[in-house]
């Protein structure tokens, strides 16, 4: 069964609104018109009101929020919370991406907080997994993927993961220029796929799972070609509107 393609770009820390607001405008101008794939834009949170300000029907792209806190509301300074997201014209938002894991401390139960609250919110989770270099030369891969994945979506039904994307994102290839090889990411997709079966059954079969890390014009063709990457979860190459756009253009020309 064919799933549409999701090109997700995530800008991190980067671009002040005005600097946000012209990547759009750009972005409009390169971007492939076809309908055969979809394209996400996580801005940093100040610049969504901005974006969704100039948006219309004729976009042919969504936002997404880059994190979110499991809480609808309360004393959580520096927080965002998804009723927030929601009413900014977020239809996604990124869970447990790997520098949130690395440098603030997430856990899987966080991660597992998180989509409970994206999915409460109306908002798609794109729930982030990946190993390290050390735990895949130490041949955990699997191991690492799978924990991630099973308590990420602990308590879930069959129902509720099956409006979840997932993002596998080897650490060791996140903006290292090292893109795990097309056999790699092809290999783990595959084992996630199964692994979601396994646990959910045929009801998840649609579920798209993404790969992310060192993604760009050079290896998306390849990367697309492979039957169980259902998209890409893109962070410096999409900082440039007209390389996010022939990214976005070489997985409409996988898909048609």
């Amino acid at each position: 069964m064919m799933r549409t393609r999701l090109i997700a770009g995530n800008w991190k820390m980067h671009k002040t609104v005005a600097e946000a607001v012209e990547f759009v405008n750009d972005f409009r101008q390169a971007m492939p018109s076809s309908t055969a794939i979809d394209i996400l834009l996580a801005p940093p949170f100040v610049s969504l009101f901005a974006i969704h300000q100039t948006m219309t029907a004729n976009d042919r792209f969504t936002l997404a929020g880059q994190n979110l806190h499991w809480e609808k509301e309360g004393a959580f300074t520096g927080e965002i919370s998804g009723p927030m997201l929601k009413a900014l014209g977020c239809t996604f938002v990124l869970v447990g991406h790997s520098e949130r894991r690395q440098l603030f401390g997430e856990s899987n139960a966080d991660v597992n907080n998180k989509v409970n609250a994206a999915l409460e919110h109306g908002l798609g989770p794109i729930v982030c997994i990946g190993e390290t270099l050390e735990e895949r030369d130490a041949g955990k891969t699997q191991a690492i993927v799978k924990d991630q994945l099973l308590k990420g979506l602990s308590g879930l039904s069959a129902e509720k993961v099956s409006k979840i994307t997932i993002a596998y994102e080897p650490v060791w290839a996140i903006g290292t220029g090292r893109a795990a090889t097309i056999e790699q990411a092809e290999e783990v997709h595959t084992f996630i796929r199964a692994t979601l079966t396994s646990e959910w059954g045929r009801e998840v079969q649609d579920v798209r799972i993404l790969y992310g890390g060192s993604v760009g014009p050079q290896n998306a063709e390849a990367l697309f070609g492979c039957a169980e990457i259902d998209g890409a979860l893109i962070g410096k190459a999409c900082l440039d509107p007209a390389t996010f756009a022939k990214i976005c253009s070489l997985a409409v020309s996988a898909s048609t």
